[in-house]
């Protein structure tokens, strides 16, 4: 039953496609090389041949490893292709060019399929929407409407800087997040080694004194010796602890709604995160509404983009107000999630027909807060985790050197 059940899955899907690399030539003589996908090197073949291609050289591909590509990547493809495309290169070269350039086989692999699915007569965008873990329903929507209207290099130079500042604004919100959890992890590595290998030590030439510790020194043994008998549990429950928590905000949307929610009220960071969310909130409508997207589709996808579902939510609201007759502003307005500055901005650009320009200089506005803020909590960071940090191992020395402090006059 389950062998039944298996053929009737592969049945359902289709003959399992592989990667074949090719060399030939075409109608007018000249040699072109490339690789695309197929179920078999028959079915390889015949497919070339009727692009009139004269087969010379066919390998079938090893499939393996090589990494992943990351958000990064995407960006940097997504400007190299727009700037190829710009400059009058080929589609299906520029392929080529970025593909046989990159130094990530798995960057370069996911090409190569794209441009297969090219050659064989789809579309960019068709081809783009068979790998949405790696491009969104925003970056095909813009291609498509690229290829529609026959401006396809300005839509790709503009989904290429839209993609740069937004990766430039997770960037320094992820910095500005990550200096100081790298920091107490540093704290608590330095303190676990202090704990279990140097105050040993001096407990083995405090108990040659004979006489009675200071309190700090006895905490600080205390502390020492437990973490010296069970280090591998505090060790392993930390890990635990952390998988844990991760797999459960993987695997769980009432954590992950609560998360955003709970981020946007923090103290320091809040703001911080909010002025980050605007920012690519209305960065992400500027460029899908310059690109001719309506504005009830454009709303589709920039929920999404924000990156926190009170605004994911608060753009469905907004969306289903405007799809009734209710202007853009007035539903802003309503939602209570934007400040009154980016709601007049928005109406003035609602009253001159100029929103896409408004929207945009609304972003850079708090891109530019987002720059300010993070310089400020790094600047406000340095200062704090120093005296933490001073105080832990400076508190930790001080409790070692008392008993010896306390010997010292003794002796005098």
């Amino acid at each position: 039953m389950a062998t039944a059940g298996k053929d009737e899955k592969a049945k359902k899907e289709g003959p399992k496609e592989l990667n074949f690399s090719w060399e030939g030539k075409n109608k007018q003589g000249k040699v072109v090389r490339g690789e695309m996908k197929a179920a078999s090197e028959a079915a390889a073949g015949a497919a070339l041949r009727r692009q009139g291609i004269s087969v010379t050289k066919l390998k079938k591909q090893k499939t393996g490893g090589g990494g992943s590509v990351t958000d990064k990547d995407i960006t940097l493809f997504s400007r190299q292709l727009a700037t190829m495309v710009k400059s009058g290169v080929p589609l299906l070269q520029s392929f080529d060019i970025v593909g046989k350039g990159t130094s990530n086989p798995a960057l370069a692999k996911l090409l190569f399929s794209i441009k297969s699915e090219v050659e064989t007569g789809a579309s960019l965008a068709t081809a783009f929407r068979k790998y949405p873990m790696h491009f969104d329903a925003l970056f095909c929507n813009l291609v498509e409407a690229g290829e529609q209207a026959g401006i396809l290099d300005t839509l790709l130079d503009r989904l290429a800087t839209y993609k740069e500042k937004i990766q430039a604004i997770k960037s320094k919100i992820k910095s500005a997040l990550t200096y100081p959890i790298a920091i107490l992890i540093i704290a608590f590595i330095i303190t676990a080694v202090i704990m279990i290998f140097v105050v040993p030590a001096f407990k083995g030439v405090f108990a040659s004194f004979g006489g009675e510790l200071p309190a700090p020194t006895l905490i600080v043994i205390a502390i020492s010796d437990y973490f010296t008998a069970n280090w591998y549990l505090i060790f392993g429950g930390i890990y635990l602890v952390f998988v844990g928590i991760s797999q459960a905000f993987k695997r769980s949307r009432a954590l992950q709604i609560a998360k955003d929610k709970y981020a946007l009220k923090l103290p320091v960071f809040g703001d911080m995160l909010t002025k980050s969310s605007i920012a690519r909130w209305t960065r992400t409508l500027s460029t899908m509404f310059a690109a001719g997207v309506p504005l009830v589709d454009a709303l589709d996808s920039v929920g999404g983009a924000a990156g926190n579902y009170v605004y994911e939510m608060g753009t469905k609201k907004i969306q289903s107000e405007v799809s009734t007759g209710s202007s853009l502003t007035v539903s802003m307005e309503n939602s209570g999630l934007f400040p009154p500055m980016v709601t007049q901005m928005v109406a003035i650009g609602e009253e001159s027909g100029q929103l896409d320009s408004m929207l945009g200089k609304t972003a850079d506005f708090y891109e530019a807060e987002v720059d300010e803020a993070v310089e400020a909590l790094s600047s406000l960071m340095e200062p704090m985790i120093m005296v933490f940090l001073g105080g832990l191992i400076g508190g930790l020395v001080v409790a070692m050197y008392l008993p010896i402090f306390k010997l010292g006059s003794v002796v005098g």
